[in-house]
């Protein structure tokens, strides 16, 4: 029962006269250098209060969150103290995590159930999810991965990835799995997913891992998902990887890793994944803060599905890696039909950009950009046609990629080094392509920074810094002004 307390007009004033301001000032602060010591003490206890151990992400003192209650948004609610769970940050929940999951796969004809984390830090080893979940992390709460690979499970590779993404045989799971689900949900109130990755950066770089490192949530061959208003942080390798998944919304989510030295670290990663909305989110990481993926070569080519209708907006990204939007490399199975918009990328190597080469095949093509703000970013604009890496010999280089109708429109920013870098080349030209209402302060004003190589398209009304020759020019209404006849013409130059 929750206590209420009414107050009269006679009771509010009896309140007033025995509790004036005053007097909730003791004696011991009647003199101002007194207070003022005070005050300081307390102002130092803060400081301390707030100090973390920046190795391990744990509070010297343990901040005390409010009660906040979780919400129901399931029939059945459980705790994870209820299935023993200890968050104390060195006690292993990996079984309560299981038993728990185990609990709520068995309510799925009752509409499902909801697994709340209370504040604490929750160590655990990798762990599946089921069907008609919740997985809910209230404030203060951190699920921290362990971060020994031997008590990360090894799963065959991907399908469409072949032999591994980074060494041939089974890959690391994730700490955080899903396979074959429906109607699955992972948020709360801002609660996080913490993969301490430290240790896999080190050995990754010190070629100390047999198998690929796994990201910190994997949902596969699943629908109806939704991951919001919660913080992953610190992944052994991609952060948040749906695959082969449809009707996948991610929105508010908070997303970091340390801008260098997090090899692979990339935000969101789509990979073949159809009907998805990722929007509201913060994400700064150690590679692409988003990659639409569809596989890789002759193996994504086999495969066979794309990634498609796909929404990207109202995101804040920083990369100073790699880039803040890709789609690529790994594209063979065909990327169309998205949109970015409302994206402001800031510190940044590339803001957005689409990477490919001859082996991939598939294609990319019908992607809109819109409403893009690129702030001290070195390249603005890329489309590369020779990132050439490849999971083994057994390509085909004549499965070349089709790159066409791609739009920029209303593209601005300050401190950029090269607006535009869009490089085609004779087997992968860049087809119909339009810029429009584009206005970058450089930070060089040297010629060749907006920089084209077998491309056709057009540029309509006012676009600054002055466009490639390769484009043909229109004005505001649309009417022809001049034809290029140079669209296979080269002023690539990578060392600018």
């Amino acid at each position: 029962m929750v206590e209420t307390l009414t107050l009269t007009p006679s009771s509010s004033w009896r309140w007033t006269q025995f509790h004036h301001p005053r007097r909730l000032i003791p004696p011991l602060f009647s003199n101002q250098k007194t207070l003022f010591t005070a005050l300081w003490i307390a102002f130092i206890f803060s400081v301390l209060y707030w100090q973390r151990d920046v190795t391990t992400g744990l509070l010297f003192f343990r901040r005390d969150f409010p009660v906040r209650q979780m919400p129901k948004l399931r029939p059945v609610a459980f705790n994870l103290t209820d299935f023993g769970g200890v968050g104390d940050g060195v006690t292993l929940n990996t079984a309560a995590f299981e038993r728990a999951v185990l609990a709520i796969s068995k309510l799925g004809k009752k509409g499902g159930g909801q697994l709340n984390v209370p504040p604490g830090y929750w160590l655990t080893a990798p762990f599946n999810l089921t069907s008609h979940m919740t997985l809910f992390l209230a404030e203060g709460a951190v699920i921290l991965g362990i971060d020994d690979e031997k008590y990360w499970p090894l799963m065959p590779p991907l399908p469409s990835y072949g032999y591994g993404r980074e060494h041939i045989g089974p890959r690391y799971g994730s700490l955080i799995h899903g396979q074959n689900l429906r109607d699955v949900v992972i948020t709360g109130h801002n609660g996080t997913i913490n993969g301490q990755g430290q240790t896999w950066w080190k050995k990754y770089k010190q070629r100390l891992l047999n198998n690929t490192r796994g990201p910190l949530v994997q949902i596969m061959w699943s629908s109806d998902i939704v991951i919001s208003n919660i913080t992953l942080r610190d992944s052994p390798f991609w952060t948040l990887h749906p695959y082969d998944c449809k009707n996948v919304t991610i929105k508010n989510v908070t997303i970091l890793a340390p801008i260098f030295h997090a090899p692979n670290t990339d935000g969101i990663d789509p990979d073949s994944c159809e009907d998805m909305l990722i929007e509201n989110c913060y994400i700064s990481v150690g590679d692409d803060g988003i990659a639409i993926k569809s596989g890789w070569d002759q193996y994504g080519i086999s495969y066979g599905r794309p990634s498609k209708n796909i929404v990207i907006r109202n995101l804040v990204v920083r990369s100073m890696v790699s880039a803040g939007i890709s789609i690529g490399s790994e594209m063979s199975g065909g990327v169309s039909n998205v949109t970015v918009e409302n994206v402001h990328v800031w510190n940044s190597r590339r803001a957005v950009r689409i990477k490919t080469a001859a082996g991939r095949g598939g294609y990319v093509r019908h992607i809109a950009y819109r409403n893009l703000t690129f702030e001290n970013v070195r390249v603005g604009i890329v489309i590369k046609t020779d990132y050439n890496e490849h999971p083994d010999g057994e390509f085909d280089p004549k499965a070349v990629p089709v790159l066409e109708d791609i739009s920029y429109e209303s593209i601005h920013g300050e401190g950029v080094r090269v607006p535009v870098r869009i490089h085609g080349n004779s087997e992968i030209p860049v087809k119909n392509i339009t810029f429009r209402d584009m206005s970058i302060g450089i930070t060089y004003k040297k010629k060749h920074i907006f920089q084209c190589a077998y491309v056709q398209g057009r540029v309509i009304g006012t676009v600054f810094p002055a466009p490639c020759e390769n484009l043909d020019l229109y004005d505001e209404q649309g009417h022809l002004i001049r034809r290029s006849d140079s669209q296979n013409a080269s002023d690539i130059d990578y060392d600018f």
